[in-house]
């Protein structure tokens, strides 16, 4: 196990979670943006993305789980989370009665973005609560690091 594999660990937890942050940032400041994408020569509302993360793992399940049986040696366990990919969430856009709107069809009903302020809220806080986490992982290691180099 590297000196520095769990500030490594914790440092890529810190930027996958800074991302999430900024993509519910940006979710929450086009919940009412009603001409986001051309589609299909008309305009489409803002589409709610979504951050997918995933685990930068060398190995399989079954190597870690004898490593941590004792039976096989060498594995190095967890190193940390990458971002896979910011995908669009496909839940269909909201229909609204607004007849005085421009962006209204002939019937009066305009589409909204499928952004749900709370449950962004929700996202927004663990996100948060994970990143601080984080820190306070990465300053744990830091401290345990600072002590060993210690002369007495």
């Amino acid at each position: 196990m590297s000196l520095f594999q769990g500030i490594n660990t914790s440092a890529s937890a810190l930027t996958a979670n800074r991302l999430r942050l900024d993509t519910i940032a940006s979710n929450i400041a086009n919940a009412e943006t009603t001409r986001a994408n051309f589609v299909d020569g008309a305009w489409q509302p803002y589409r709610r993305k979504m951050v997918e993360l995933s685990p930068q793992t060398n190995g399989t399940f079954d190597n870690f789980l004898q490593a941590a049986v004792g039976t096989v040696s060498g594995s190095r366990g967890g190193q940390g989370v990458k971002v896979t990919a910011i995908q669009e969430d496909n839940t269909p856009f909201k229909r609204v009665f607004d007849p005085s709107h421009p962006d209204a069809d002939q019937d009066g009903y305009l589409l909204m973005p499928n952004v749900d302020p709370m449950k962004e809220m929700v996202d927004m806080i663990s996100a948060s609560r994970t990143y601080e986490a984080n820190v306070t992982a990465l300053n744990a290691s830091k401290s345990m690091m600072l002590k060993a180099l210690e002369i007495k």
